[in-house]
C-alpha cells in the first residue's frame, strides 16, 4: 500500500489519518468536498491503491460517488463514515464497498483493514489467493493445499475463499453465513462449525491454518 485517496470534509480526521499512514510510508491525498472528488474519480485513480470514503459530503454524498466510481474501477474502497444504520451499512455494501468503518475507530483497525484490502486486491488480480500451504485459483475454482489439490463442496469452498480474501481477519459465524448462505439465511449459525470442521479435514494438515478464535469467530492464517 502506497497510496490513498481520503474523501473527507472532517479536516481534523483528515490530518489524524494523513499523520498516522504517513508514518507508515504511505501517501495520503485527501479532499474534503464530493465535488472535486468525483471530477478525481472521473479523471481516474490508477495509481491509487483504495480509496476512503466518508458519506456525508458537500455537494455530491459518499454514497453517489461509490456508484460512479465502481462504473470505472474495482478499486477497493472502505466507508468511513458517522452513519450505523443497519440500511446504511448494507447499502454500502450493495453498492460495491468493500468494507465499512462507524466513526469513532482506531486508527490501527483502519490501517490494518486498508493493508489487508490492498493486499487481497493483488491476490485477486492475479485469479489466485494464497495463505500459507493453502492456494484457490479464484478463475478455474481449484483449490490446492500442501501443494495437493482439493476437491470441495461449494459451501466449503465459499467459506474458504471468505477466509483467503479476510486473511488474518476475525471472522464471524455471522460473516460466514451471509457469504454462503446469504442473508435470507434464518436456520442456526452453529451450521458454519459443522462445514468449518468438514473444510478442516478436507484440507489436511493445512486445516490447522484455519484458527478457532472462542466466542468470536474464526481466523486464517500463514501457519
Amino acid at each position: 500500500m502506497k497510496k490513498i485517496f481520503l474523501v473527507e470534509d472532517d479536516a481534523e480526521i483528515c490530518d489524524i489519518i494523513n499523520e498516522y499512514f504517513g508514518n507508515k510510508g504511505v501517501e495520503v491525498v485527501a479532499v474534503e468536498n464530493g465535488g472535486e472528488a468525483l471530477d478525481m474519480i472521473t479523471d481516474g485513480l490508477g495509481d491509487f491503491d483504495l480509496v476512503l470514503l466518508d458519506i456525508m459530503l458537500p455537494e455530491i454524498d459518499g454514497f453517489t460517488l461509490c456508484r460512479q466510481l465502481r462504473r470505472k474501477s474495482n478499486i477497493p474502497v472502505i466507508f468511513i463514515t458517522a452513519r450505523g444504520r443497519e440500511e446504511d451499512i448494507l447499502s454500502g455494501y450493495d453498492i460495491g464497498c468493500d468494507d465499512y468503518v462507524v466513526k469513532p475507530f482506531l486508527l490501527s483497525v483502519l490501517y490494518s483493514k486498508c493493508e489487508a484490502l490492498v493486499r487481497r486486491a493483488g491476490s485477486i488480480a492475479d485469479n489466485t489467493l494464497t495463505c500459507g500451504s493453502i492456494s484457490l485459483d479464484t478463475r478455474t475454482l481449484r483449490c490446492t493445499a500442501d501443494g495437493a489439490e482439493v476437491e470441495l463442496p461449494p459451501k466449503e469452498f465459499a467459506i474458504l475463499r471468505y477466509l483467503l480474501e479476510h486473511e488474518d481477519w476475525v471472522v464471524t459465524r455471522d460473516d460466514l453465513l451471509n457469504k454462503a448462505w446469504g442473508y435470507d439465511y434464518f436456520g442456526s449459525d452453529r451450521v458454519v462449525d459443522n462445514h468449518i470442521k468438514k473444510l478442516r479435514k478436507a484440507l489436511g494438515s493445512a486445516g490447522a491454518q484455519i484458527k478457532t478464535l472462542v466466542g468470536r469467530g474464526y481466523k486464517l492464517t500463514k501457519e
